[in-house]
C-alpha cells in the first residue's frame, strides 16, 4: 500500500506543480493576468506549490526504503520524473489545447519509461 499511497500523492504534487508552473501561462492567454506585474505571479505560483509541497514531502517519506518504503531515493527521483511528464502532458492537452504531441516527444517518453525500467533493476 505504500508504494501506491506514494504514487498517488505523487501524482496530486505534480498536478499542483504544473499548475504553479504553467498555470500563470493561461491565465495570461485567457487576458486574466495580463496587466499584473511579475511579483504577483510569483506570488501567485508560490502559494498553489505550497500544495504541491505538502503531498510531495509525505510521499518521498511514505516511499523512501530508509523510512520502511519500498522505493530507494533514485527510484522515487524516476517516479516523480515520469509522473510530472504524463501530468504534464495531460494538463497541456487539456489546457492548453493548441499544444500537440509529435513523434519527437513519444520517443521521449519511451525512453523515460525505459529509464523506469532500468532504474528498478536489481
Amino acid at each position: 500500500m505504500q508504494a501506491f499511497y506514494t504514487i498517488l500523492l505523487l501524482i496530486g504534487s505534480n498536478c499542483f506543480m504544473t499548475l504553479a508552473w504553467y498555470g500563470h501561462l493561461r491565465l495570461q492567454e485567457m487576458r486574466i493576468t495580463t496587466s499584473w506585474p511579475l511579483i504577483a505571479i510569483i506570488v501567485m505560483s508560490w502559494a498553489i506549490a505550497f500544495f504541491e509541497y505538502c503531498l510531495m514531502v509525505p510521499a518521498n517519506r511514505i516511499g523512501f526504503e530508509g523510512n520502511g518504503g519500498p522505493f530507494s531515493l533514485i527510484q522515487l527521483k524516476v517516479i516523480q520524473e515520469v509522473v510530472s511528464l504524463i501530468v504534464f502532458t495531460i494538463v497541456a492537452g487539456v489546457i492548453f489545447q493548441g499544444q500537440s504531441l509529435h513523434w519527437n516527444h513519444a520517443v521521449s517518453f519511451i525512453c523515460l519509461v525505459a529509464a523506469v525500467y532500468f532504474a528498478f533493476m536489481k
